[in-house]
């Protein structure tokens, strides 16, 4: 068995996309479901949004994550 390279290993991959400059500034990011399925995991994914006190919303095969712990309302 193969070691991932680096920028794909779980723990990587997730410090890198919540260090971005829009989460640190508290704004929304994207990410493909299938490369948070397929790197971290849906269920490692979900508890470091909780962890962080972030949400999030699927639709159309991405996850759009709010990166503060302000509610999120769905208008339509």
């Amino acid at each position: 068995m193969s070691t991932p390279a680096p920028h794909m290993h779980p723990d990587y991959w997730l410090r890198t996309i919540f260090a971005s400059q829009a989460a640190i500034r508290g704004g929304v990011i994207r990410r493909s479901v299938r490369d948070v399925e397929m790197i971290v995991g849906r269920a490692a994914f979900e508890r470091e949004l909780k962890r962080r006190g972030y949400h999030a919303v699927e639709n159309a095969g991405q996850f759009v994550i709010f990166c503060n712990n302000e509610p999120v309302r769905i208008l339509c």
